[in-house]
């Protein structure tokens, strides 16, 4: 959770350089080593084997390998799955006797340490008060990616608590994984929460990654660490066996080093899930194959908004917008410039309070889910939990969003519903909707965020310019995509629009990084000159 807007914007940093979308062009790996797998696709892992030339077992090791050699680094890891090779040699049997479930058959998929898996692997949000919980069943999420052929790689590290505990924090840190680091600056941060996942899909730890968003979760990681982020219309994908903050704005998506792959693996995370009524809302649209969306000429005539009013934190991120915009109208789009979202700056202290009821209800339900064996049964014991290690969990930040959550009251409290309303009314019919009725749009765009700060843990994020509000709050889909960089330091731009709209921003995203082709592989530089 991205509390940027709760909490004040602060720019990002010091200004960092010219913008470049070159970006240095690809790198080899660091220590001057070669990785086999470097930037490889979901269909370039499929090509090769159905070819032979590797294996489901094959890629696993080489990945197991990777990271081995740079977590210690990254801390992008929070655990390895010990049974993940013993998977992919079971897979390869299953494809040699059957053939390929589908287009994730052997895939290395690494998820985030908030989903739970019912296997030798914990499931802690990185907090040590949850250390030793095994989970009584998958997540709905993990569960469907099993059943697609997926092997689960590993558990990513993440911002504890997906970056709910503490007004201020840094992103990234988890008391159980330490702090995760950015790949192209291991001095700068990866945002949050959803970092490790970011971060092991930048530097090539795993295929692709399945992160979590309530506000900025997904977006913002994936803006700072140069991937493309899916954070989906709630209901497309389960929250089932997710620890939560809130089920109004809660859920998971995919993370990838390209749009294909995360169109790939986000049709199969979907389906109608009993444990999640939301669920029951995507029936009618929710797509077995995102992947047939992908069209290189998807911005030619579509009609897209520019929310200018993201813009002007930071001069060159503005500056890689303005080229963006240049390359959308190469490719055909016809921009509607600049278009202003109604009433979003009304929605924050609503939201803020929805999520704090909510955490403090659904938390405690999670809480349930793991049977008499829970290390912790409520907010409350955690919070003890804290006090009691503050040497562990709490050396840098406290625990001041757990107390206000723990004062509130049940979900039937009038603040509770008025806020609630309140958000629905002003980011659905008067905010995203109404724009996009009003001038006929087929998306809006903004810059997803600026380029990553650095690592403070005295003073905590300094988040610059984000975006990510108006469709997390809503509840609608947003898709970043790398845009370019600022001294090597990449940023994203975010496509959002209407409920269940994925399709079409999938297109369009894809058009968008076909045609400017912005990834850059990170070279785990210590720093970035300046």
């Amino acid at each position: 959770m991205d509390r940027r807007d709760f909490i004040g914007t602060v720019v990002a940093g010091a200004a960092v350089g010219v913008p470049s979308r070159a970006g240095g062009g690809a790198q080899s790996s660091p220590k001057g080593k070669t990785f086999r797998l470097e930037e490889s696709t979901i269909p370039e892992l499929q090509a090769k084997m159905k070819s032979g030339e590797l294996s489901a077992e094959s890629i696993t090791k080489l990945y197991l390998e990777r990271v081995k050699d740079l977590n210690g680094r990254l801390k992008a890891i929070i655990e390895v799955n010990p049974e993940a090779i013993e998977t992919a040699r079971s897979l390869d049997r299953e494809r040699k006797e059957k053939g390929p479930r589908g287009p994730l058959h052997g895939i290395p998929v690494v998820l985030k340490d908030n989903i739970d898996t019912h296997d030798k692997m914990m499931t802690t949000a990185g907090s040590l008060a949850l250390a030793g919980s095994i989970p009584l069943r998958d997540a709905f999420v993990a569960g469907r990616l099993r059943e697609a052929g997926a092997v689960i790689l590993a558990k990513a590290n993440l911002s504890e608590w997906a970056n709910f505990r503490s007004d201020n924090s840094s992103s990234g840190w988890s008391g159980r994984g330490g702090q995760c680091r950015n790949p192209y600056a291991l001095d700068r941060n990866p945002c949050g929460s959803s970092s490790g996942s970011a971060v092991a899909v930048s530097a090539n730890l795993c295929a692709v990654a399945v992160g979590t968003e309530t506000n900025g979760s997904i977006v913002c990681p994936s803006n700072a660490n140069g991937v493309v982020g899916i954070k989906p219309t709630v209901g497309l994908v389960s929250r089932s066996g997710i620890i939560p903050i809130a089920h109004t704005q809660d859920t998971a998506g995919p993370m990838a080093r390209t749009v294909t792959d995360a169109a790939v693996l986000l049709g199969p995370m979907t389906g109608i899930d009993t444990r999640d009524a939301a669920t029951s809302d995507s029936s009618s649209h929710r797509q077995a194959d995102y992947a047939q969306f992908l069209d290189p000429a998807g911005l030619k005539g579509a009609r897209i908004g520019v929310a200018r009013d993201f813009l002007g934190f930071h001069p060159e991120v503005d500056r890689l917008i303005e080229e963006s915009l240049a390359a959308m109208k190469q490719q055909g789009a016809e921009l509607v410039d600049p278009v202003e979202i109604p009433e979003r700056r009304a929605l924050n202290g609503p939201s803020f309070q929805v999520l704090l009821y909510e955490f403090k209800a659904d938390l405690n339900a999670y809480l349930a889910t793991l049977g008499p064996q829970a290390p912790v049964r409520s907010l409350e014991e955690i919070i003890r939990f804290n006090e009691n290690n503050r040497d562990r969990e709490m050396p840098y930040f406290g625990q001041d969003l757990f107390i206000k959550a723990q004062a509130k009251g049940p979900l039937t409290t009038k603040e509770y519903l008025d806020s609630l309303e309140k958000c629905r009314t002003l980011s659905r019919e008067k905010g995203i909707d109404k724009v996009m009725d009003d001038q006929k749009l087929d998306a809006i765009i903004a810059p997803t965020g600026g380029p990553a700060w650095l690592i403070d843990l005295v003073n905590g994020d300094s988040f610059g310019g984000g975006s990510s509000s108006p469709a997390a709050i809503a509840g609608y889909p947003n898709i970043t995509v790398p845009m370019g960089s600022v001294r090597g330091l990449p940023v994203g731009i975010s496509f959002f629009g209407r409920a269940w709209s994925e399709p079409v921003l999938i297109k369009l995203a894809f058009s968008f990084e076909q045609a400017t082709k912005a990834r850059r592989v990170p070279r785990l530089l210590a720093t970035v000159a300046l």
